[in-house]
This record gives structure tokens, sequence and C-alpha cells, in this order.
């Protein structure tokens, strides 16, 4: 039987232990290192050359993240796992793009992680019940903000004007007379912005300027 070799990288004792322990009668995987950072990870991926690296994120010296995307980049071959107590969005969607196998959450049962071991062996991919849902979620946003982005394009320019400076905070009387125009017109430039953002107030018209960077906050 072909043996996979494992690497497995965790600044904690009692976690890599407790995933030596959870292998011990699976004979098909073979750990063949271990390391406590993301520096001694790159390092003895380089040398052992593991075809699976179980990976933390939260480590001293460099995090699982920085080291997984070097990893990737230098042996893309490598297959990635993570293993982590982390769940937050900006970590999910950054490994996925440094094209991670397996996230699977260490609140869950340990026998997932075996489960992701056997996926990824196979070819596949395994992920945390979670990690579907803040993709899906991403994706959303990034459809609400094409959208947003379309939307804004056909603003004519009077509008683009009014919108920033509804965004930054001026009132209508304020914005007529910077604008020498009157405060009706800026009132239904306003609404017009409004109808075509589907924004139901000016707090919204704030967000979608501040995602467009066209202010600052």
């Amino acid at each position: 039987m072909d043996q996979t070799s494992i690497l497995i990288v965790d600044d904690h004792r009692v976690v890599i232990e407790g995933i030596k322990s959870a292998l011990l009668e699976r004979s098909e995987f073979v750990v063949v290192g271990e390391a406590a950072d993301g520096i001694e990870a790159i390092e003895l991926v380089e040398k052992l050359t593991p075809d699976i690296v179980i990976m933390d994120i939260s480590m001293p010296n460099l995090n699982g993240l920085e080291a997984t995307k070097r990893i990737k980049t230098e042996h893309p071959e490598a297959h990635v796992i993570i293993y982590t107590m982390y769940s937050d969005k900006e970590f999910v969607i950054d490994l996925f793009k440094a094209g991670i196998s397996a996230y699977v959450l260490k609140d869950d049962p340990l026998s997932d992680l075996v489960l992701s071991l056997e996926a990824v062996k196979g070819g596949g991919t395994y992920f945390s019940t979670m990690a579907p849902t803040v993709l899906l979620r991403h994706v959303e946003e990034l459809e609400a903000s094409s959208a947003q982005h379309d939307v804004y394009d056909t603003l004519s320019r009077r509008e683009r004007e009014v919108f920033k400076l509804l965004a930054e905070g001026d009132s209508v009387k304020q914005i007529a007379a910077d604008l020498f125009i009157s405060p009706k017109t800026v009132e239904t430039h306003k609404y017009s912005i409004m109808e075509k953002l589907q924004a139901s107030s000016v707090v919204e018209l704030t967000k979608i300027a501040i995602r467009k960077k066209l202010i600052k906050i």
C-alpha cells in the first residue's frame, strides 16, 4: 500500500500528539515531520516533500496563512489542510485563494480531520460545514458590489457629485449652495441616486461610497 506522507504544523504539542494518535491505526498515512511555526514548516516542506501539510493558522514567527502562501507558491504539488480554531471570513477566503485542499475546525470532531485526509489523499477536497456558508456570503457580497458598480456607472456627472457630497454628510442645502443649484434639484438627484443604487437611506449611500473608496473614514 502506498503511504501518504504528512507534515504536522502546530505550536501546541497536545494538538500534534492528538493527530498522531488518531492516525496510529491508519497505515496508509505516515507522519514524516513536525513543525511549530511557519518558518520551520517551509524548511521541512523543502526537505521532506510531504504529500499533505496539516497547518494551523495562529503560530509564532510566521503564521499559517503566510506559510501556506509560500508553500503553495514554491511547492504547488503539496496539499495543505488547514486545521484551526478560526472561522473568520478573511482567513477562509485568503486560504481558498492560496489553494488549500481542506479547512477543518478544531471544534469539530477529530474524525473530521481524518476524513479530510482521506478526501485529499483521493484527490478531493474537504471543508468544515462553516466554510461553504462563508464562501456563499462572500460571493453574494461580490455580486452585490458588482451590481452597485455597474449601476454607479449609469449615474450622471451631476448625480455623482451629489452622491459624493451626500455620503460625506453634507446637507441638501449645503450641496445646493456648493453646486449652485436649487435644493429641490438636489432632492430630485438624491432620490434618483437612491433608487438607482437601491439604497433606502443616506447611511446606505455612505456605506456604498466607502466600499467604492469614494470617501475615506
